[in-house]
């Protein structure tokens, strides 16, 4: 594969609204763009979503030379993938047509050349099986709009080489992602399975008559969720702590994961886990202390509170 800085074209196959917001955002980082989707009113609805997002994209700052203008709509995949130094797939969420069109990009794409899917759920492995070339099939799986959440999680299968998922994660730190390169697949990945559990305790809620649409997002917009800009799940419990940290919050409310406060069954707190998750918050904290951390997020929700009433058009703080 070409070094990260040495691409400067980027080939999104599937011109839907993530591939749509993909082709956004490599464009307002300076990129060329060659583009494929089989619909027919496929370029037209593009670019009503590239020049839908790019008031915004020109607010955080546009690369040198960035223009909706260097984006191209080819007739044929062949086209699209010609010169291009990255492939982005991001087609519709079903299985056989993933496989069948990961073939047909493969067959087409220079060896050398990365091929990247969007997929919020599939594992490469399942995706890969009818590919000729799979070692350098990846998941690079974008939140919705790609150009406007920074968070991409990339994972190889079972027939993916190392230097194709190190090279997808570099290109994409370089075009200014935040990147989880995963040790390996997992159904939903990461990112998916953490939001699927928050949403499915959402519906059960309101299934049961326990909590209105209204309460449960007031409950994180207004709740937890101020918090998690800056510290994640994990950190925010290592502060709930006090000066003991995760290792006190979970010699301490321990217990409580047996209490049935969610649909979901907690794993049994064992000792390793207890010990995995005390050293993954030390080693999360890179030697803040927890006075330092606690400053570190009440400037941060101050801030996330501050900007929230602006974009709203009213006044907090």
């Amino acid at each position: 594969m070409p070094e990260p800085h040495d691409i400067r074209t980027v080939a999104c196959i599937g011109a839907g609204v993530i591939g749509g917001g993909w082709a956004a955002h490599f464009l307002a980082r300076g990129y060329r763009v060659r583009a494929w989707d089989p619909a027919p009113d496929a370029e037209a609805k593009l670019r009503r979503i590239v020049d839908g997002a790019w008031p915004a994209l020109t607010e955080l700052g546009l690369a040198d030379g960035a223009s909706p203008d260097n984006l191209t709509v080819l007739p044929t995949l062949a086209e699209a993938v010609d010169g291009a130094g990255f492939v982005q797939e991001s087609a519709p969420e079903d299985l056989e047509l993933k496989r069948a069109l990961l073939a047909d990009i493969d067959a087409v794409t220079p060896a050398e050349v990365i091929i990247a899917s969007s997929t919020s759920g599939f594992p490469v492995t399942d995706m890969a099986t009818v590919a000729a070339n799979p070692g350098r099939l990846v998941v690079g799986h974008p939140f919705n709009p790609p150009y406007l959440i920074p968070l991409v999680e990339v994972v190889g299968g079972e027939k993916s080489e190392q230097w194709a998922v190190e090279q997808a994660s570099a290109f994409y730190r370089h075009v200014g992602k935040s990147v989880i390169t995963m040790d390996r697949e997992l159904p939903g990945f990461i990112a998916n399975r953490l939001q699927e559990a928050l949403w499915r305790e959402a519906l059960h809620m309101v299934a049961e008559g326990e909590a209105t649409v209204e309460q449960i997002d007031t409950a994180i917009t207004d709740g937890p969720g101020l918090r998690w800009p800056v510290h994640g799940p994990c950190l925010t419990f290592h502060l709930a702590g006090g000066e003991g940290g995760m290792a006190h919050m979970l010699d301490h409310f321990g217990p409580s994961l047996e209490a049935p406060w969610t649909r979901l069954t907690a794993p049994e707190l064992t000792s390793q886990l207890r010990d995995d998750m005390v050293s993954g918050c030390d080693e999360e904290a890179d030697g803040r202390s927890i006075a330092e951390l606690v400053a570190e997020r009440d400037r941060a929700v101050i801030a996330v509170q501050r900007a929230v009433a602006e974009a709203r058009g009213g006044a907090r703080g």
